[in-house]
This record gives structure tokens, C-alpha cells and sequence, in this order.
């Protein structure tokens, strides 16, 4: 049977490489130069960093036009705020200008003793004391009112009333004071009293809240000089209490560690490239004085770095914000430039030593560009894809990483093949790679064995021509190859691919969703204290939600109210709302009805009369908005419970808005933290937006310059299974599903590709007749780079494992099991794949069919040059004549390669 074949694009793009690598060969020092003048003229971009720099979390880490965006832009138009006069905390649409402490009894059993709340007042008084710096403003100054008075830091401490032994004396109710104060979120690790389980009988923990004015641009000012000033001083004046334990927080803290996380990665910086340029350097080591790739290796890292320097640059001269996210990037574009610059020295390595640098270039550049370009495609595009995300933070990360990683090939077939060829002349001459002065390629009698190692070079394996192969090739070659096709081999790699991949579809099925705050900060930071303690002592009762009707809606109406009820107790009956403690001006208003005898079902009285409920809760009077005879929109707040996981957040915040969206009466649910919970919404539906976006463009990609069809659905293949293994296996690393591992899975699509691709590619391209031989062949020819590509990439981002924030080690994680992965699809599961499937490539489709030579590794079939074409033709006919008739061919069975004609 005849077999299809789709290198109608290969073929021609081989040839232009090897065209491009003949014109570098003869013009090297132009594509040397002119990539070193660009990089460092788009490299000037950085001084446009500073104003380029966009690490603010909300625009960064939640999803572009996210439910809770709209619903607090409703909230804010129709029940803005005014701290200056009428503050309440959960009316609030922001989270907030504040400062907090978390005072912990020492002893952990109860803090509401006479002496700890003594403590707990002198902490009080240190921080309504403290002056900001430049007009000694304090806290009194600065507060947020209600009335005259600045709000209580908690409603225990107003309560006492400066007496820290009034605590032992209080009868406290718990959640609801008896004044009607919410206090589960004040006082915490509470044990009620057995006989009265309303009542307090101790407290581990209990929260201060300080709230600041923001109303104008100079209150917000104000406002953040005097939290500045917190946060310097309070941590020196709080550490030597006796009974407790004091944590603190302020609404600047989080932002504050967010962007202080991009400096302590910089020192990896150094580091990685260290590891990088030692591992390229000896990995491509020979003991030969002439044939050593020092220079070559060194030269490719630098290309990289300047790869980075050049894209950067330009971005950020063209505007594109720089998220901390994209600081990953500089590790990564290293770890897929050396990955390129290894594939392209292993085929320089199989050329002639004998022909001339122009030839030696023309066939390295018509093999090893085209494998370079088919993953440099796949990644870039991955990234690219991943711009359709509705997260800015990986937006910018795409954009950035793939545009860096696109200069990196254009500096590596310019640049690195520039130094390449110099090298290249340098061998031709039998120079030594440090002096460059001429050498012996025979030791001269008498001379010693040091001299030979040192000053002796320019061997080659007279057999095949080309320069002798490195141990690890060999092994690839005589040891490995042959042990992968053993028949029990491949049973032994199915079983382990089967539980590889039972264990990630069960990771899969175990992964957590959306990120955690604190997560945003670096290890050492003062905020996970404080989030440990929230979490330990004040975590049963969550945000305290509004529930508001948006539209202009007739109250007065019975079937109206009715409605309205309905929908409250809907939602009140949710698993995660606690309908003791919901709050409603309507319920109220009703109750009061009844003995002062009010017909609410006129609307004339129902209006004339609402002012009533003022005098229960004055507050009441921000919770309806009201227009001449209208009330255009109210709401009404209801309490969450047991909201302790991401899990429970997204199921909250999903429930509340499924049901708002069957009342009868429209309701819009709304707390600040929404705008986090969005991503719950987005996060999955995003991920897999673009994974199955990019693998569709992966297999397209691959059916274009992969020439067999089969072998590019195989890449495909590995390009699923290592994303399932990836995401799989970030579960038993506890690494959650959010806009960071989000990054990292586009990342994952991309680098998917590259081992399978150039395994796959190397696979269709060798001239065997057998597909354990080709797999061998392939192996032959790329195991050690696939090696030395992973091994490189590890130690580009293996850094990143030290540093203190969980960003830049999820980072690492992920990185580090897809390489891991990839690298075990590329050497392990794929090569046995493909031997089950006979041979999938494209035999006595060019000139060399089934030519047994070294010649077989290269595809490039242009014009031949030189001495080449003569090598080629040796035998050209029997070779053919051969193919044709013999048994073991399953490609030709009533059709001939017209070539052989």
C-alpha cells in the first residue's frame, strides 16, 4: 500500500534552513553582530519599567469583568459610603482602609482575664496614640466615625469601658450581643456555658479592627501615612506582652508583600545562569583541544540572555504591563534556549568533519531548524492562546514569555548558528579552542601523554566521517535503544503508564480550586501569623453578604413583600447562611406594623411611616435608597457560616447566586470578598478553554511539519497525557487550581510538545525499515539532547525551589513535573508507542531512501554540495532496487518511489 504523506511543507522549509545555514556560514560575523546591536537597543526598554510595573491583586489575580465587579459597582452607586459620619463596616463596598491585631492568650485557654485584657488595652491605647509622620495625625484624627465617635476596635473593649476587670463581670452573648452587635468576628475559639448556650464562658482570641476615612483622595493619603507608620512601629510595641500573643495586618499589608516578592527572587537570577552555563558548558565538554564546544556552549546561553533582555525590552517600550508573574520568565526562555542550542551541536556532530563549515551548516540547519521550529511554534502559540484568559496576570505572562521565547529561536538560528560556524572554521583550521593557534592531530614521538590531551586535537570516526560521539550517545545507541524495544520492556512501560496515569486522573479528581491570599505573600512575611490565627480562631462565621433589591420595586404591594420573603428564606435555608442572624429593615418594619397599627399596603403611609425603623437602627436609613415617591433599591444582609475552604467559597458564592437568580423579585448578592471568590466562576472553564484551544492548534501544527500524520497525533496524545499528569500530580504537591498554576499549564501545553515532537520528527525522518531501528535511530540521534535539554531546564529553574514565595515555587513545581514528564514521554512512552504502530514514516520519499550511512540523520534534500551529493549517490540505485523488493518493506506494495525511476 501506498502511504500518505504530509511533508509538502517539511521539505521545502528544510531546504530553506539549509539555504539560510549555507548564507550564515559564509557571512558569519554579520548574524553575530547585528542580533548583539538589536538586543541591546530594544534592551533600553527597561528603563520604561518603573511606569510599566501593574501588581495591583485585584487587576491582576481576578478574572477581567468578574459578576462581582458589576454587582459592587451597583452598590457603590446607590449606597455609597461616608466614613466621616455614618460608618458601618458591613455596609462597606470595598473591604475597607484598617488596621488589625489579633491578640491570642498565650496559655491558649482564656483571654477574657482581668490581665490579658489589661494587655489588650494597653495595645489598644499604643495604636490610637500613634502619629503619622509628617503631620502627626492620629487615629483619633484619622478614624472612621459614626456620630462624633470613632467606631469601636471591638465592641468588648467599649463595653469595659477602659476597666480591663469589667471583663470577668460581663455576661457576654455570643454571636449576637444583647445589643444587637454581631460579634463573631470579634471574638474568637469561644466556649459557651452549658447551662446558658448563648453566653460566653471563654475566649481564646479577640480581633481589633481600626478603621481609617477614605472618602477623599487626602483622607486616603492620610490614611496610608498613618498605616505606613503601623506597620514600622506597632511590631516592636506589641512582642513583649506577658498573656498574649499579638498578630497584626493592615489593608496595605497584602499589596505591600505581593510586590516585595519580585525582590527577593532577583539573587536566583545569578544562580540559575551559574547553574545553566556550568551544566551547558560541561555537558558539551570534549577531551579534544580542537573539537571542544566550550565557546559554542557559553555562546548559547548568552544568546538567551540576550533573547530576554531584547523581547523584554521591546514589550515594555510598547507599554505591556509587567506583572511580578512575568519575573518566571527569564528562567524559562533559558531552560528552551539551551534546549535548542543542544539539538542543533548533536547535529552539527553527525555532519562530515570533512566538508567545508558552508556544508556542515546547510545540513545542520535543514535537520535540526526545522525540529527547533516545530517547538518553538507549538510553545509560542501555546502562550499566545493563553492571551484569551480572562486574568491579566497571565495575559501579560503570555505575552511577555512568548514574544521572548520567539526571539530566542531568531537569535538562535542568527546569532548561536553565527558563533557556531566561527567554531566551525576554528575546527576546520585545527585551532585549539583556547589559543586558538593551529595543533598537531597526531602526538609527535617523545612527546607525553599531557601534551597529547592538551595540545594534540581534530580527531574523528574515520568509519562514518563525523566527530566522535559523546559516551552518553553511545549508550542511547547500544544500550538503551535496544533495552526499550525488548518485547518485556514495553510490556514493563505500559504497566507503568497505565498507573501513571490512574494516579493523575485521581489527582485530577482531587485538585483544588482558586488561590489563597496568603499565598501572595513571601514566607516570612508578618501576614501568615495573622491568616493562621483568622484561620484558627474566626473562621465559623464568613462574610457577612448583601442581599439587595436593584430595581424600583412597589413595597407596599402584599404579593410583592411576600415575594421577597420567599426569596430570603431560600437563601436562608442555604447550607452556608445562618438565618438567626440575617438583618432585614423590611421584617422589621412589618413587625413594627402590627401594634402601631400601619397600613403597609398604602403606599402613602408605607412611606410616610418608614422613618420609624430609623429610630430601631439608624443605620437602616443607608440600607434604602429612596427618590421623591420611589424606592429605587434596599437590601438586607444575612450571615454565612462554615465558609473555611476554597471549596466551600465557590459552592457559597455559586448556591447564593443560582438562587437569587429563580426569585421572582430580582436580587443581587454582593460582599468584597466576591471579587475574589470570581475566580471560581472562571478558573476551570478558562483552563480549559485554553488547553483544548492549544492542543488543537499543537496537532495542527504537527500535521504540518511533522510529515506523517500518525506520528503527529502521537504528539497530541502526549501533549493530553502530560497536562492530565501535570495537573494530576499538583494535587499531591499541594498546588491549587488558580490564575499562578493557570500560567503553568499553558506553560505545560507548550513544553509538552518538544521532547515528542523532536523524538517523533527524529522517528519519521530516520531511513530504518524496522521500527524498533528507528526508534533506536532517533534515540541515537537526540536521547542525549532530550537529556541535556531537560537536565537544563531543571537547573534553569531549580532555583526558584528557594525562594520564599509560594509564586515563584509553584512555579517551579510545575515546571518541574512537566520537564520531568515530558522528558519520560520523550524517552520512555512514546518510543514504545511508536513500535506499536510498525514504521510511520516516509520511506523512498527522498533521495537517500534507505541509505544505511550517516547520511540517513539528515532530511535536507536541496541541492546537494560538494562532495555530499557524491557520498549520497553511492550505491543510490541498488539502494533503491534493495527497498523495492525486499520482504521486510510494508510500504510498497503496487506503487515505487518515482525517484528510484
Amino acid at each position: 500500500m501506498s502511504r500518505c504523506h504530509t511533508d509538502c511543507l517539511e521539505r521545502p522549509l528544510s531546504r530553506g534552513f539549509g539555504l539560510l545555514g549555507a548564507l550564515i556560514a559564509r557571512h558569519p560575523w554579520w548574524f553575530l553582530l547585528l542580533p548583539m546591536v538589536l538586543s541591546a537597543g530594544l534592551g533600553a526598554g527597561f528603563y520604561f519599567l518603573p511606569q510599566r510595573l501593574s501588581n495591583d491583586i485585584e487587576e491582576q489575580f481576578t478574572p477581567v469583568g468578574g459578576p462581582a465587579k458589576s454587582e459592587r459597582a451597583f452598590i457603590r452607586d446607590f449606597f455609597p459610603t461616608n466614613d466621616s459620619w455614618r460608618f458601618s463596616a458591613q455596609r462597606l463596598y470595598t473591604e475597607g482602609t484598617y488596621a488589625a491585631l489579633i491578640a491570642v492568650s498565650k496559655d491558649g485557654t482564656n483571654i477574657l482575664t482581668t490581665a490579658a485584657f489589661q494587655e489588650l488595652l494597653d495595645a489598644d491605647q499604643m495604636v490610637r496614640n500613634l502619629q503619622a509622620t509628617s503631620k502627626n495625625l492620629t487615629f483619633q484624627q484619622l478614624c472612621a466615625r459614626s456620630g462624633n465617635s470613632c467606631i469601636a476596635a471591638n465592641p468588648l473593649l467599649q463595653a469595659v469601658n477602659g476597666s480591663a476587670s469589667a471583663i470577668e463581670r460581663l455576661n457576654i452573648s455570643f454571636p449576637m450581643s444583647i445589643d444587637r452587635q454581631f460579634l463573631g468576628m470579634s471574638l474568637g475559639g469561644v466556649t459557651l456555658k452549658s447551662a446558658s448556650p448563648k453566653v460566653v464562658e471563654k475566649a481564646v482570641a479577640v480581633r481589633l479592627v481600626y478603621y481609617l476615612r477614605e472618602d477623599s483622595p487626602s483622607d486616603q493619603e492620610e490614611a496610608r501615612e498613618w498605616l505606613q507608620a503601623f506597620l514600622s512601629s506597632i511590631p516592636g510595641k506589641i512582642s513583649n506582652f506577658e498573656n498574649i500573643k499579638v498578630t497584626y495586618f493592615t489593608s496595605l499589608s497584602r499589596q505591600q508583600e505581593f510586590e516585595g516578592n519580585t525582590k527577593s527572587v532577583i539573587p536566583l537570577f545569578s544562580i540559575t545562569y551559574f547553574l545553566t552555563i556550568t551544566f551547558s558548558i560541561v555537558s558539551c565538554l570534549r577531551l579534544d583541544c580542537v573539537r571542544n564546544k566550550f565557546w559554542v556552549a557559553s555562546f548559547g546561553v548568552i544568546t538567551t540572555g540576550m533573547a530576554v533582555l531584547a523581547s523584554l525590552g521591546l514589550l515594555l517600550m510598547c507599554g505591556v504591563p509587567f506583572v511580578i508573574t512575568v519575573a518566571n520568565a527569564p528562567f524559562l526562555v533559558l531552560g528552551v534556549g539551551v534546549d535548542d542550542m543542544f539539538i542543533m551541536i548533536a547535529v552539527w556532530q553527525q555532519t562530515k568533519v570533512k566538508d567545508t563549515v558552508e556544508e556542515r551548516m546547510t545540513h545542520t540547519y535543514a535537520d535540526a531548524a526545522v525540529s527547533i521550529t516545530i517547538t518553538t511554534l507549538t510553545t509560542v502559540f501555546a502562550f499566545y492562546i493563553g492571551i484569551m484568559t480572562s486574568f491579566n496576570s497571565v495575559k501579560s505572562f503570555c505575552i511577555y514569555t512568548g514574544t521572548a521565547i520567539l526571539f530566542c529561536y531568531l537569535f538562535n538560528i542568527t546569532c548561536f548558528g553565527a558563533a557556531l560556524a566561527l567554531n566551525g572554521q576554528r575546527e576546520k583550521s585545527n585551532r585549539h579552542w583556547i589559543s586558538c593557534k593551529k595543533v598537531d592531530k597526531v602526538s609527535p614521538a617523545g612527546r607525553s601523554s599531557l601534551y597529547s590531551a592538551c595540545c594534540v586535537g581534530g580527531a574523528y570516526d574515520a568509519a562514518t566521517g563525523t566527530e566522535q560521539e559523546h559516551p552518553v550517545t553511545t549508550f542511547f545507541k547500544d544500550l538503551y535503544g535496544p533495552f526499550l524495544t525488548n518485547k518485556l520492556t514495553k510490556v514493563f512501560v505500559v504497566i507503568l503508564y497505565a498507573g501513571y496515569l490512574a494516579c493523575s486522573i485521581y489527582g485530577c479528581l482531587q485538585t483544588q480550586e482558586g488561590i489563597d491570599l496568603r499565598n501572595l505573600a513571601s514566607d516570612d512575611s508578618y501576614v501568615k501569623p495573622f491568616y493562621d490565627d483568622e484561620d484558627k480562631y474566626f473562621s465559623n462565621y464568613g462574610p457577612r453578604v448583601m442581599v439587595a433589591v436593584p430595581n424600583d420595586t412597589n413595597y407596599w404591594d402584599p404579593s410583592v413583600r411576600q415575594n421577597i420573603e420567599n426569596c430570603m428564606d431560600s437563601i436562608e435555608n442555604n447550607s452556608y447562611i445562618d438565618k438567626s442572624l440575617s438583618e432585614s429593615w423590611l421584617r422589621i418594619y412589618e413587625a413594627l406594623s402590627v401594634p402601631l397599627k400601619i397600613d403597609l399596603n398604602n403606599k402613602t403611609a408605607f412611606l410616610n411611616n418608614l422613618p420609624i425603623i430609623y429610630q430601631v437602627n439608624q443605620d437602616f436609613k443607608w440600607d434604602v435608597k429612596m427618590t421623591g415617591g420611589s424606592i429605587l433599591a434596599s437590601r438586607f444582609f444575612v450571615q454565612t457560616v462554615n465558609v473555611t475552604t476554597a471549596v466551600d467559597e465557590k459552592s457559597m458564592v455559586n448556591g447564593l447566586r443560582e438562587l437569587v437568580k429563580h426569585c421572582t423579585i430580582p436580587l443581587t448578592v454582593y460582599h468584597p470578598a466576591f471579587i475574589y471568590f470570581d475566580q471560581y466562576v472562571v478558573i476551570v472553564d478558562n483552563t480549559i478553554q485554553n488547553v483544548a484551544v492549544a492542543t488543537g492548534v499543537m496537532l495542527v501544527i504537527s500535521l504540518l511539519l511533522i510529515p506523517n500524520p500518525l506520528c503527529s497525533l502521537w504528539v497530541t496524545f502526549a501533549i493530553a497525557s502530560i497536562i492530565v499528569g501535570v495537573t494530576g500530580f499538583m494535587a499531591f504537591w499541594d498546588v491549587n487550581l488558580d490564575s499562578i498554576s493557570m500560567i503553568n499549564l499553558v506553560i505545560c501545553i507548550g513544553f509538552s510538545v518538544d521532547f515528542s515532537a523532536h523524538i517523533s520528527y527524529a522517528f519519521v525522518s530516520s531511513k530504518e525499515l524496522n521500527s524498533n531501528k528507528r526508534i533506536i535511530d532517533a534515540l541515537h540521534l537526540l536521547g542525549y539532547p532530550i537529556f541535556q535539554g531537560a537536565i537544563s531546564t531543571i537547573l534553569g529553574i531549580v532555583a526558584l525551589s528557594a525562594a520564599g514565595s509560594y509564586i515563584f515555587r509553584t512555579f517551579f513545581k510545575i515546571m518541574f513535573l512537566v520537564i520531568t514528564f515530558g522528558a519520560a514521554h520523550g524517552l520512555i512512552f512514546i518510543p514504545v508507542f511508536l513500535t506499536f504502530f510498525g514504521i510511520c514514516g516516509k520511506p523512498c520519499s527522498s533521495g537517500e531512501k534507505g541509505h544505511e550511512s550517516k547520511e540517513k540523520h539528515f532530511s535536507f534534500d536541496g541541492p546537494k554540495i560538494g562532495s555530499y551529493e557524491n557520498k549520497v549517490d553511492v550505491n543510490y540505485e541498488a539502494n533503491c532496487e534493495a527497498i523495492m523488493y525486499s520482504k521486510q518493506m510494508d510500504c510498497v506494495t503496487s506503487a515505487y518511489d518515482p525517484d528510484c525511476s
